[in-house]
């Protein structure tokens, strides 16, 4: 898996320098679907399920699933760019949020805080321990800093299929749940809103916002259980 999953982690450390007020999401997508190809990957989003585009970027109140579109980004966005990769018979899927410029206090420590429960559930995943201690201490982190986990989406499985089995709660009682083996490979991804966790799912039937419309946040990374530390498989480089 660690081709696709290094094309993954190459593309999204690239759209760092993507991202910017004026560019539209579209715009980000066709830079993304350049790269995914010039390195010898395939979109494992577009057509999944129907879903009509490259990657997802979802912006503010859009949790995941945006469509990219000519929407243009502005100062103080907050952007989620979710990419998944096929190559040789095997899946890579991460993502990361990004500024829009300068952003308020509150945002930016929306992302620090999302970002480092991404970290927390990672540390987690080691041999011997159970899924939900992945999920409670992300769970933990957001809470204890005023936020709240989406419920409606997970993490997952992935491998030889873009989604499998387990599915990855960002919340549960640690010590529950399979327990985690050697050689398993996971997607793990807080989603994180400022406000309620709540949100719903627009006309499109893809993009789902806040329902409160407040911003949300979104980390991933495909990573391999281990006996001892977990390996980051969708790291650039």
């Amino acid at each position: 898996m660690s081709r696709p999953c290094r094309i993954v982690g190459e593309v999204l450390e690239s759209l760092r320098g993507v991202v910017r007020p004026g560019v539209t999401t579209k715009e980000i997508e066709d830079y993304a679907d350049s790269r995914i190809a010039a390195l010898g990957g395939i979109s494992a989003f577009r057509g999944y399920r129907g879903y009509p585009a490259g990657i997802c970027v979802s912006v503010n109140e859009q949790v995941v699933h945006g469509i990219p579109s000519s929407r243009r980004l502005v100062e103080g966005d907050l952007v989620s760019v979710d990419v998944g990769v096929f190559k040789d018979g095997f899946f890579g899927d991460a993502a990361i949020s990004l500024p829009v410029g300068n952003i308020g206090g509150e945002d930016a420590r929306l992302l620090s805080v999302t970002e480092e429960a991404l970290y927390l559930g990672i540390a987690q995943a080691v041999e011997g321990n159970r899924l939900y201690d992945i999920s409670n201490a992300i769970q933990r982190h957001v809470e204890g800093n005023g936020f709240s986990v989406v419920r409606l989406f997970v993490g997952h499985g992935i491998g030889r299929q873009m989604h499998e089995e387990p599915q990855i709660p960002n919340y549960g009682q640690p010590g529950q749940g399979p327990r985690l083996k050697r050689g398993m490979a996971l997607a793990i991804e807080p989603m994180v809103n400022a406000g309620s966790h709540e949100v719903r799912v627009l006309s499109d039937g893809w993009t789902a916002v806040t329902l409160d419309g407040r911003k949300s946040a979104h980390f991933e990374h495909t990573i391999c259980v281990t006996d001892d530390k977990p390996e980051i498989l969708t790291k650039a480089g």
